[in-house]
């Protein structure tokens, strides 16, 4: 089956709202304006139910099927990211600093496109839960929308994601059934030591020194701790230290980034970085001071939800299109939270080409919102037919 007939007649619909939502781009929970316009679809279309204010401008709407049954979740995410867009495309952001940069335009109008239709036809049983989230870029609204409940208020029983991926071919599903994001995790160290005059650093006890001998050592941790099987990134991103040529500083800071997957990887990270920035500070006569700041967790999909989804993608893509064995992501993603909360998958849908995710001159293909729409549509009526 290809991409639905009737959603195929409202392609141009999907583009027009699209790309208004590209020229009006919104961050983190405050999105105002994005909220009152897919509250105002979904109540045109006739949505039985739509539930505002949840994680701040998250919103829930629920169309009710033929009969009592299960409630399935879908979710999009609806936040921009704080970047100036080159893409010099008529629909270009008219905000300044701000563009959808990641295609979370595209993928609030894919399941938009999945309401209009699921409201119009109802050939299903139970009922769907459309969650459009804030602030997957920064601040982690997936986690606050389970939070404040939403799974058990609506008595959502499972949960399927889609993210668009320009490095896969257009229309093209790319999933695996486990982990498939990376948790990720933040840590800063301040290194404290004596400061001084350039000309006399033994009067000195030189922070920075110290800061270059940690990071050499933490970049060790992945290749001399971690089994090679098991993935682990740690990259230390910034140092500041110094204000003169001169002058050897008192203070240092450096800061990065833990990407991994399991939790015992994640534990070790943190006890060895713990541990490095001791180790040194001992050894070099300064004192460290290391912080840990947990982020998403990682995206791990349901064995069992996932080859589900690819049955209904593979009806909408056909066989050849549709890959159960994707590589895992260093990236992160807070959808994870939902695949916590309940069974479900997430999958990434293929765009064709152009610059990548988080690139000024990124934008969403709108040749792929019907699909994405379409498998959306089917993942319902399949998950809870009628007969």
């Amino acid at each position: 089956m290809p991409v639905l007939n009737r959603i195929a007649e409202y392609a141009d619909d999907m583009r027009d709202w699209r790309r208004w939502l590209h020229r009006n781009p919104e961050l983190g929970f405050d999105l105002p304006k994005t909220a009152a316009f897919v509250a105002g679809k979904l109540r045109e279309f006739g949505v039985d139910e739509v539930h505002e204010g949840i994680a701040q401008s998250g919103l829930v709407g629920v169309v009710q099927g033929q009969g009592a049954g299960p409630c399935i979740g879908l979710r999009a995410d609806m936040d921009a990211l704080p970047i100036d867009e080159a893409t010099g495309a008529d629909h270009a952001s008219e905000t300044p600093g701000k563009m959808h940069a990641c295609g979370h335009d595209g993928h609030t109008t894919m399941l938009l496109g999945a309401a209009r239709y699921l409201a119009e036809t109802r050939n299903f049983k139970g009922r769907v839960a459309l969650i459009f989230q804030p602030a997957e870029e920064y601040g982690g609204g997936g986690e606050v929308m389970v939070r404040e409940g939403i799974m058990d208020r609506f008595g959502i029983a499972q949960v399927y994601g889609l993210h668009n991926a320009p490095q896969y071919d257009r229309g093209a599903f790319h999933t695996n059934p486990g982990a498939l994001m990376a948790a990720v995790d933040e840590f800063q160290i301040v290194v404290r030591g004596k400061g001084g005059h350039a000309a006399y650093p033994h009067e000195c006890a030189d922070p920075l020194a110290a800061a270059a001998a940690m990071i050499q050592a933490i970049h060790s941790i992945p290749a001399r701790n971690q089994k090679p099987t098991q993935d682990l990134v740690i990259a230390v991103c910034q140092l500041h230290c110094g204000t003169a040529n001169n002058v050897i500083a008192d203070r240092a800071v450096l800061s990065g980034t833990v990407r991994s997957f399991e939790a015992s990887v994640r534990d070790m990270a943190f006890r060895r970085l713990a541990e490095i920035a001791q180790g040194v500070a001992a050894a070099m006569g300064v004192t460290a001071e290391i912080e840990f700041d947990e982020g998403y967790p990682a995206t791990i999909n349901d064995p069992g939800a996932t080859a589900f989804a690819a049955e209904v993608a593979r009806e909408i893509a056909g066989d050849a299109n549709v890959h159960t064995d994707a590589e895992v992501e260093m990236g992160a993603e807070d959808f994870s939270y939902m695949l916590n909360a309940r069974p479900g998958c997430y999958l990434f849908l293929g765009q064709g080409g152009g610059p990548y995710c988080h690139h000024p001159a990124y934008d969403f293909n709108d040749e792929i919102a019907p699909v994405g729409a379409s498998f959306f549509a089917r993942l319902v009526e399949c998950a809870q037919p009628v007969r």
